[in-house]
């Protein structure tokens, strides 16, 4: 039997997150994407621009140097702004599939010692095993496409379709 890579179920958690991203934000307007419901809640442009930010950033971390259009609002994990309006969907979705493919080639050539070195987020404090830190951060792509997955049926949407669906 093969031995598979550490980082293996950690890359097929990235290519469902991949195809769950565009079918969560499938359809809702831009106007809706910036409704919070009368709530204090992050709304849906927010949680797209984080989950976009996520990918970005790990991206860097793991050594892949990528730009982003809507670079201003994917900095540092700053906490929604109330007043702003983040960019529409589609812009993050063109961002989305310009970062995925090289962040993917990047973590499955990653050997088990590159994913044993401790390494640093910019700005994030502590060295973390870089293993950690993808598996964290995939983590919460689930969190993000959840919330979002929770916004659109809120705001009157279908439901999320799955990739095949």
């Amino acid at each position: 039997m093969e031995k598979k890579n550490s980082i293996s179920s950690l890359i097929a958690l990235h290519d469902l997150h991949t195809g769950l991203f565009p079918n969560v934000i499938d359809g809702i307007s831009d106007k809706d994407a910036h409704n919070r419901l009368n709530t204090p809640a992050n709304h849906v442009a927010w949680l797209t621009n984080n989950m976009v930010q996520l990918r970005l950033r790990l991206a860097d971390v793991a050594g892949v140097a990528l730009d982003a259009a809507q670079k201003a609002f994917l900095d540092n994990f700053k906490s929604i702004q109330d007043g702003v309006t983040y960019p529409p969907l589609a812009d993050y979705k063109k961002d989305w599939d310009k970062i995925t493919p090289a962040l993917r080639d990047k973590l499955a050539s990653l050997t088990e010692e590159q994913l044993d070195e401790m390494v640093a987020i910019p700005g994030m404090g502590d060295k973390e095993k870089l293993s950690g830190i993808i598996g964290f951060f995939i983590y919460m792509e689930s969190y993000g496409i959840g919330q979002i997955g929770l916004w659109r049926r809120l705001l009157g949407y279908p439901a999320m379709k799955y990739p095949g669906q």
